[in-house]
């Protein structure tokens, strides 16, 4: 009895023994699988906190706005990326060896543990997949844009130098001209017509060039990148491109007109300086050959004046009958200066070249006339033979070497010398020489003309009483009046000594006049360099 008792009491203690070992090892695994959910809920806490957007940063399509430079900032990040995520698959390795753990130990609730690890896994597994593929999206891209990046170069490149051609274009379509010639506008033409030969090249550079730019819309469509399209390596767009080359296409029809304008006006001003050249190249010389006649019989010490008289008046008729062909050039030259044409390659000559010597010829002509006429007046008037009047005639010629009709006061003086007339050198020749250039040369021209010097040497071959000799002889003819009437003269005297008599005699205004009187005395004094005439 004693016996059962101690054994069954051994039994007790061994019961007792192991229920504490029991105990004990229950609770080292309660207390175990406590720190275990601990340790699980806060490493599913952390993993949690560092994929929350994850996913969404993944699926997210930025880079469909981005350039080439923005995609490839994104894939260094995205690299960064992978390596974080390599590192965090150590934390998803442990929660899920835990999970295990507390499932292996029975965990009171392993459910909510196994539901959880397996969000966690199958996120993981999700991140690690969108990882790839995001890769792969950006590698795709990166591919594209760069692609993209090129055609946008190659556009940078030739946009440019497509740009400044059209700029230069527009500026020489656009640019003034002045031109005088038809040679300058025949070469504008020239330019004109050989920059509208390079235009088929031109547009099959223009259509290259936009095809770059489709090409980068096609692309940027096809493969939604809608970022790409934009090219940051230049300001020249295509819609730039175009309007200026339509603009240019537009502007050389517009060319055209003006340099067609502008040749039909050069042609009619060659036309006008041809006219015009035609017509001066005739009259030029022929004023200049009857310039060379007036001279030529001026100073024709041969013939007698009255010949040359008569050949200077016919001069003067052709010169007259001859102004029809200057009025011509005038009306030419009247539209040559509304056309504002300002030179003539055809001729030297101008319409004021030819106007000067057409006022030059008739005042030579009148003056040599004039001059013939005092001659005869003087040489019939003074009684000077035809001899003496050919002297004087040939000392003048003589000392008039380049034919001018007037010396300088050297020649004039070396010319009274040669004739008989003696100046000393001395200061009273000197005072007797400028007493007759006063005489000769009364306006102080510098010059002494034929008429003054015939009138002067002529004055000293007759006596000293000549002028009273002429006044006493045209009292005779006026029957002693202090007077003469033109019929007096007209019935006394030949034709042309009486109306050249008439022309230069002042009216006599002394008490005793009658009509038409004229003064005689002092035409005759200033006939002999005594008075004005």
């Amino acid at each position: 009895m004693v016996s059962d008792i101690a054994n069954a009491w051994k039994l007790l203690e061994l019961a007792e023994r192991g229920f504490e070992e029991w105990l004990l090892s229950e609770m080292m695994r309660l207390e175990r699988l406590d720190h275990l959910a601990q340790k699980f809920k806060h490493k599913c806490d952390i993993h949690e906190e560092w994929t929350r957007g994850k996913e969404d940063m993944l699926l997210s399509q930025d880079f469909r706005n981005c350039n080439l430079c923005e995609v490839k900032a994104l894939k260094k990040k995205h690299q960064a990326f992978e390596s974080d995520l390599f590192a965090h698959q150590d934390r998803v390795e442990q929660i899920a060896a835990i999970a295990k753990e507390l499932n292996d130990l029975e965990y009171h609730d392993v459910q909510t543990i196994n539901i959880r690890c397996r969000s966690i896994c199958d996120q993981w597994d999700r991140l690690g997949s969108l990882t790839t593929e995001r890769r792969n999206v950006l590698d795709d891209t990166e591919r594209l844009l760069e692609k993209i990046d090129n055609l946008h170069l190659e556009f940078v490149k030739n946009a440019s130098l497509f740009n400044t051609w059209l700029d230069g274009a527009r500026e020489d379509l656009l640019d003034m001209f002045i031109v005088h010639t038809m040679e300058e506008i025949q070469s504008l033409i020239s330019s004109h017509e050989k920059f509208k030969q390079t235009l088929g090249e031109a547009d099959k550079d223009y259509k290259a060039i936009i095809a770059l730019v489709h090409e980068v819309e096609s692309i940027a469509q096809k493969h939604h990148i809608p970022g790409a399209v934009e090219n940051i390596y230049t300001t020249i767009t295509a819609t730039e491109l175009t309007n200026k080359w339509n603009a240019v296409r537009q502007m050389v029809p517009k060319r055209d007109q003006i340099l067609q304008q502008e040749l039909m006006r050069q042609q009619n001003n060659e036309r006008l300086r041809r006219l015009f050249a035609d017509k001066a190249n005739v009259v030029g010389p022929w004023l200049e050959s009857q310039m060379d006649q007036v001279t030529a019989t001026s100073m024709a010490v041969q013939r007698k004046m009255e010949d040359q008289l008569a050949k200077l008046k016919n001069i003067e008729q052709q010169v007259i009958i001859y102004r029809p062909h200057l009025d011509e050039l005038e009306r030419v030259h009247q539209e040559i200066q509304e056309a504002m044409i300002f030179e003539n390659r055809y001729t030297h000559y101008t319409m004021e070249t030819l106007r000067v010597g057409w006022e030059q010829l008739l005042t030579s002509v009148n003056r040599s006339i004039n001059e013939v006429e005092n001659q005869i007046l003087t040489q019939n008037t003074r009684n000077i033979s035809d001899e003496q009047t050919k002297d004087i005639r040939n000392s003048f010629k003589h000392f008039d070497k380049n034919n001018v009709g007037r010396l300088t006061p050297e020649e004039f003086k070396s010319c009274l010398v040669s004739l008989g007339i003696s100046i000393s050198k001395d200061r009273q020749g000197d005072l007797e020489f400028k007493r007759i250039m006063s005489i000769v040369d009364p306006n102080n021209t510098g010059y002494v003309h034929q008429d003054s010097f015939y009138q002067f040497m002529t004055q000293q071959s007759t006596d000293s009483d000549t002028a009273e000799q002429v006044i006493e002889s045209f009292r005779i003819l006026a029957a002693n009046k202090e007077y003469i009437t033109a019929n007096e003269l007209r019935r006394e005297l030949p034709p042309d000594q009486a109306e050249y008599c008439i022309q230069r005699m002042a009216p006599y205004m002394g008490p005793d006049a009658v009509q038409g009187a004229l003064d005689y005395k002092s035409f005759s004094t200033a006939l002999y360099g005594e008075s004005d005439l």
